[in-house]
């Protein structure tokens, strides 16, 4: 039949072309239109509800990414005035996709990873009978075509899109001849749809791969002890072993110098943290001694004028000015540390899991064949240090700019409590004024020191006082190399190699060779005094 009638034929399959065309765009403007409702009409009249739901921000995060995306897919197609049969249309949907396939990954692997967040509020929401039955009846009201009775008829939605891509484009490749001119284009859009998903599925495992370390479960001694097996024994064992075998100097271990960097950082952040919310909560709790009751007390002043004037300024630190500072010191500083605090925990679980993997990588790289619990651990290592490696120095740089406005409000609310303080003895005697001007001032001191303290912790200097048998060997390597050929330690070095040396932090060498007898720069031969020569990381010592 389409031998005899081959223009029919040909007519038959432009028109199932053209229709697999209007179904792609009709269903992506449909879909678009979905999300809006959801974003917009949805989401304002559940905010409105009297208390509102719990995270209701979380539940709708990063569906104006996704929604932007669809958008510019859809605003590029209708920026060219063309009809769906025309040949150029279809090549202009095709480099459309294309070109906002680095931005659609990034909104949809972010929206999947965070999907599990939509099922476990709505799984909440479900639990509190009458708030979910207002917010069934809101979306109803707010959607009355489509019938839905959960957000999660909404919220799928992007799930299900990503992944009708490949079967779009790959129907659209089948009715598409190769002499069509958007043939080559369309075969590129439908290879890269699935490897589309295929990047965001890794992503998504790695992100609950993350998740669950991050939050590891609270076992007691003994549940612990139940789920002790002779598998879970030999994959400790063999974990100790190595790293003894490491620190002993036995076998050299695999070294990232990009993850311990990030690693030190992230230590002497938390540090910085932990001990500045240790000093905020000791000023808290000082607050209630500083509020004495000064009438209380014989200051032996003399005159009635001053004894007054001292009772009033003690009136006004104890019912004014002291507790609106612990208030809003609670409110703006040890609010916010205590969150950072906790935020911690996640990143430093990663890390020490980390060290875990590390060591069950380098047993299987010594394997010829693997099992497949081992190509498991294999394929998971490598993409999972890259994404800690992606994911900290986005931490660190959101972690100190939470640190540093924390450390600023602290600064602020001693410099409104002096501005306060001012205003109240503007007309006290002189004796109290150098009184409050002295306890003012020591008060600045002491934020002065808490500042340089957290500035300490997060860069901690090297240079340290040298002790008497440390200034005797500085003038030994100097007299025998010249004072432009000494370096000290930034940290520890560990021998891992023949001919390396063992250093302490803190300690003086003197650079012989700035690399090795293979020509590698990363390891310096230095003379540490006493007869010890050796080599050095170069990336552990500086000028001294």
């Amino acid at each position: 039949s389409q031998e005899r009638f081959p223009e029919a034929a040909a007519e038959r399959a432009a028109q199932r072309q053209l229709l697999a065309v209007e179904e792609l765009v009709q269903s992506e403007r449909n879909y678009l239109g979905m999300l809006q409702v959801a974003a917009g009409t949805i989401r304002s009249r559940l905010s409105q509800i009297q208390p509102p739901p719990a995270d209701l921000d979380g539940l709708f995060l990063h569906v104006e990414d996704v929604m932007e995306v669809s958008s510019r897919l859809l605003g590029l197609l209708d920026q060219q005035p063309l009809a769906p049969g025309d040949p150029l249309y279809l090549q202009t949907l095709c480099a459309s996709f294309l070109g906002l396939l680095p931005d659609m990954e990034a909104a949809y692997r972010e929206y999947l990873a965070n999907y599990g967040t939509v099922t476990r509020l709505e799984k909440l929401y479900r639990q509190k009978e009458p708030l979910w039955s207002q917010m069934v009846a809101l979306i109803k009201a707010a959607a009355p075509e489509v019938n839905a009775t959960s957000l999660s008829f909404f919220l799928v939605m992007p799930v299900q899109r990503v992944a009708r891509y490949p079967l779009l484009l790959q129907t659209l490749q089948k009715l598409t001849p190769e002499a069509h001119p958007a043939s080559g284009l369309l075969r590129q859009a439908a290879h890269a749809s699935v490897a589309l998903n295929c990047r965001i599925n890794e992503y998504k495992r790695l992100r609950e791969v993350a998740d669950k370390y991050k939050n590891p479960e609270q076992l007691s001694i003994k549940e612990k002890i139940n789920r002790l097996s002779t598998h879970s024994i030999a994959k400790k064992t063999a974990r100790i072993s190595l790293q003894l075998k490491h620190e002993a100097g036995i076998r050299p271990k695999l070294v990232d110098e990009d993850f311990e960097a990030l690693e030190g950082f992230f230590c002497a952040l938390e540090q910085g943290v932990l001990q500045l919310l240790d000093n905020v909560q000791l000023f808290v709790l000082l607050q209630r001694f500083l509020a004495c009751r000064t009438e209380e007390f014989d200051l032996e002043l003399e005159g009635e004028r001053e004894a007054a004037s001292v009772q009033e300024v003690g009136t006004a630190l104890r019912q004014w000015l002291l507790p609106t500072l612990e208030d809003r010191t609670r409110t703006l500083v040890l609010g916010p540390l205590l969150v950072l605090r906790d935020l911690l925990r996640g990143p430093r679980n990663l890390i020490r899991k980390r060290l875990d993997k590390l060591l069950d990588y380098e047993q299987i790289c010594e394997k010829a064949s693997l099992s497949y619990e081992e190509q498991a651990v294999a394929s998971t290592y490598r993409p999972s240090i890259a994404l800690l490696l992606q994911e900290l120095p986005r931490f660190h740089s959101l972690a100190l700019q939470v640190l540093w406005t924390v450390v600023g409000a602290f600064s602020c609310l001693h410099r409104d409590l002096a501005a306060d303080m001012e205003q109240l003895l503007l007309s006290s005697a002189q004796q109290v004024w150098r009184w409050a001007e002295s306890a003012v001032l020591d008060a600045a001191r002491r934020l002065d020191t808490l500042c340089l303290s957290v500035q300490d912790s997060l860069k901690a200097p090297v240079a340290q006082p040298l002790s008497p048998s440390s200034r005797r060997r500085l003038k030994q390597l100097t007299d025998k190399h010249g004072s432009g050929r000494i370096y000290q330690l930034t940290g520890t070095a560990v021998a891992s190699r023949d001919l390396d040396l063992s250093l302490s932090r803190g300690e003086l060498v003197a650079v012989l060779s700035e690399a090795d007898t293979r020509g590698d720069g990363r390891r310096w031969l230095v003379d540490a005094g006493a007869g010890r020569r050796g080599y050095a990381p170069s990336s552990k010592l500086t000028p001294y």
